[in-house]
């Protein structure tokens, strides 16, 4: 028999205790640690996956020298940023050919806009080029060899001839305004970031039935997906009685309700669409080569994280019909030149050029214009109507 007491009996042994609390805390530091690994690990291959979706980008060669409005840093993060964003319109490929032209394999910039965004990143405007317009395009210097220019051709010929390199030699060679970057955006792109966030939604004013280009559309408000989206914004034989100055509009109100869909807490609260979307956008880019990784690419989307969707406004150069063709190519008016000298100062548009404009913050793919715009609502209605929007 023993000759302790019941008080004298040991307690428990707390080391056991402690070893339990420790194999605990390891476990979960342990599960974190795993986790955070894992994390990294997916960010890392999907950042990978994105960079390499990405081809090296080409350096411009450029026509004009850059020159910086009075009192403006010499530093790249302070100066106005001027991106010349183009839409490839080569038919090879499943799913680009919707109208039987160039299936040879040329290609032609279908839209052109020139987007300028202010020095203090406080606004921003993109500048619709028609590619119908009648130029005088310069000689262009590709990889080192010379492309002969020519006058009096359509403007969408420099991207025939030599692709995005010529188009932004030609932008800067007629406006006398600096390039800072190109991006290019082919078809199957676009109809992927428009899948990526389950389509945009759109007003149509009148059933589209094309038999002629397999067109077809029907009335009303409604959220366009795939090859719909992208028939609606190059469609120009019923929409648009103006032709290329209606599609135009409709581009314009088509990337303003798209860009409140990205910006909306459907698509950046869901990771699947975002990586949709970002996949979407980096495997059918061509870049320069300040822009060819997706470090650079988040970079210059931060240039915009101060700029509200309504301080982004979409117009078109100022045009008129061709006096040697008006019925089918168009012609910069003199207008063009004050507006070029605008961007080269850095200046905001102004009420001449903000008439009819559309802002990015615009829904159901319909025109916005500013609260003090004087247009009668007749004329906005004929506007609207021209553009194949709804009045």
């Amino acid at each position: 028999m023993s000759d302790q007491s019941p008080s004298d009996t040991p307690a428990p042994r707390r080391p056991t205790t402690r070893r339990h609390r420790r194999a605990v805390w390891l476990t979960i530091v342990a599960t974190q640690l795993v986790v955070a690994l894992a994390t990294v690990s997916v960010a890392y291959f999907v950042h990978k996956g994105w960079n390499d979706n990405i081809a090296p980008g080409e350096t411009i060669e450029h026509k004009v020298e850059k020159t910086l409005p009075a009192g403006v840093s010499k530093k790249a993060e302070d100066q106005p940023l001027n991106i010349l964003v183009m839409g490839s319109d080569t038919r090879v490929g499943k799913g680009n050919g919707i109208d039987g032209e160039n299936r040879d394999g040329s290609q032609r910039s279908d839209t052109v806009i020139l987007l300028h965004v202010s020095q203090d990143r406080s606004h921003a405007y993109g500048v619709s080029l028609p590619r119908d317009a009648i130029i005088d395009r310069p000689d262009c210097k590709i990889d080192g060899e010379n492309v002969p220019g020519e006058d009096g051709v359509r403007f969408n010929t420099a991207f025939q001839v030599g692709g995005a390199q010529c188009t932004v030699q030609t932008v800067e060679a007629l406006t006398g305004v600096y390039i800072d970057h190109f991006l290019v955006l082919d078809f199957n792109g676009f109809k992927d970031m428009v899948d990526a966030v389950d389509g945009v939604e759109v007003c149509i004013p009148e059933e589209v039935d094309d038999p002629k280009h397999d067109i077809y559309l029907d009335a009303g408000t409604q959220v366009l997906t795939g090859q719909d989206a992208l028939n609606y914004v190059r469609e120009r034989y019923v929409l648009s009685v103006t032709g290329d100055i209606g599609r135009m509009k409709r581009q314009q109100a088509f990337i303003a309700s798209m860009i409140n869909k990205v910006f909306s807490a459907d698509v950046l609260s869901q990771p699947g669409k975002v990586n949709a979307f970002l996949n979407a956008v980096t495997s059918s880019i061509q870049v320069d080569d300040k822009l060819d990784s997706v470090g650079k690419l988040f970079d210059l989307a931060m240039e915009f994280r101060d700029t509200g969707l309504d301080k982004i406004k979409f117009i078109t150069v100022p045009i008129a019909p061709d006096p040697a063709n008006p019925m089918v190519t168009l012609v910069w008016t003199d207008a063009a030149d004050k507006l070029w000298q605008r961007i080269i100062d850095d200046e905001q548009l102004g009420k001449d050029f903000t008439e009819g404009s559309i802002a990015a913050d615009s829904g159901v793919g319909t025109e916005k214009t500013d609260d003090d715009d004087k247009k009668t609502k007749q004329d906005d209605a004929a506007d609207r109507a021209a553009a194949g929007l709804c009045v």
